[in-house]
């Protein structure tokens, strides 16, 4: 069951979502890696042991990347889809082959446009996290939402 699309007057600052979850693998990691960020702890499990990560660890362009599809497949369900405008993101810890990753979006601020009156920026903080509670990426972002059109 697909949730009703949400427009800007739908939201209000403490809203929530929690997304499905995402299971990543060496494969994946390495895949993603070998095509966007060929380095030696993101493709090669043996030669990631002597590195930083010590171990093989996902680029955090994959954690962003795979943190994106849950939004938009799973978050929440804003009508005219997820447009960024700007954010700060930080990776306080690797992700890792069997993580099970998971997105807890949590609106920080709705604001209308002045100029722009079918339309608004929200602040959302989307926390991406792994099966032990560990945080994997923070995100805090400004989406563009649109307001409900006028008769719908």
């Amino acid at each position: 069951m697909t949730a009703s699309p949400l427009y800007l007057d739908d939201l209000t600052v403490g809203d929530t979502a929690l997304t499905d979850t995402h299971t990543i693998d060496e494969q994946q990691i390495v895949e993603f890696a070998t095509g966007f960020d060929p380095q030696p702890f993101h493709l090669d499990r043996e030669a990631a042991e002597g590195t930083f990560f010590r171990g093989l660890a996902a680029s955090g362009w994959h954690t962003a990347a795979v943190t994106m599809r849950l939004m938009v497949t799973s978050g929440l369900p804003l009508a005219d889809g997820i447009i960024g405008a700007g954010g700060e993101i930080s990776w306080p810890r690797p992700t890792r082959p069997g993580d099970v990753m998971q997105v807890r979006m949590t609106v920080l601020e709705v604001r209308p446009s002045r100029s722009k009156p079918d339309q608004g920026l929200v602040t959302v903080e989307a926390d991406t996290f792994n099966q032990d509670g560990d945080v994997l990426q923070h995100l805090v972002t400004k989406v563009l939402v649109f307001r409900r059109p006028t008769g719908a």
